[in-house]
């Protein structure tokens, strides 16, 4: 893999740029799991929850993170391909985290719409074949409906200029919250 991993994520506190070192838990989250980004200081309760995530995923892959770029779930589908594209000129790998819908069944946070499944299998036929026109076509105003955060952090992804492949996609609803897991690379 190409120099450290560049972490695009989704969270209400964004535009914001996060760099390590830094240490958080997810204790606030029920679970007091420490992580790192290289700090080895006191855990800081305040880390948003896709820094959590990437420093859990960073500690399990061994991989280095420069930075996590935070945006906001309404940033415009054009100003995602801008920053895509600002993202390729960077020799990295990329980490985009997004979550699908809220609105899995009865017991979701975002209480049951029947929309969720339709929506979020499309997704996932878009992550498994690597569609990035797909990507970009998804409606903004149907994704906030959704609860489906990871429609910037995806849209930015399909701002990156392919040819792309996807070598695995999954996709998981536990709780009521979808969640794409897909690995892309280039042919």
């Amino acid at each position: 893999m190409p120099g450290p991993w560049v972490a695009v994520a989704v969270d209400d506190s964004g535009p914001a740029t996060v760099v390590p070192p830094l240490s958080g838990t997810f204790l606030g989250y029920g679970v007091d799991v420490p992580v790192s980004l290289g700090g080895d200081g006191i855990p800081d309760p305040r880390i948003p929850l896709p820094v959590l995530i990437t420093a859990w995923l960073r500690e399990q892959c061994a991989a280095e993170v420069s930075r996590i770029e935070l945006v906001p779930r309404d940033l415009p589908p054009s100003d995602c391909v801008s920053f895509g594209q600002q993202l390729a000129s960077e020799d990295a790998g990329l980490l985009i985290l997004g979550d699908g819908s809220t609105r899995h069944g009865l017991r979701s946070p975002g209480s049951h719409d029947e929309r969720s499944g339709p929506f979020d299998s499309h997704v996932h036929d878009l992550m498994a074949a690597a569609d990035t026109d797909g990507l970009l076509d998804l409606d903004p105003e149907l994704a906030r409906e959704l609860g489906a955060q990871g429609r910037a952090a995806w849209q930015i992804l399909a701002g990156v200029p392919g040819p792309w492949r996807c070598v695995s996609a999954e996709f998981f609803a536990p709780f009521g919250v979808g969640y794409h897991v897909a690995v892309w690379e280039r042919p």
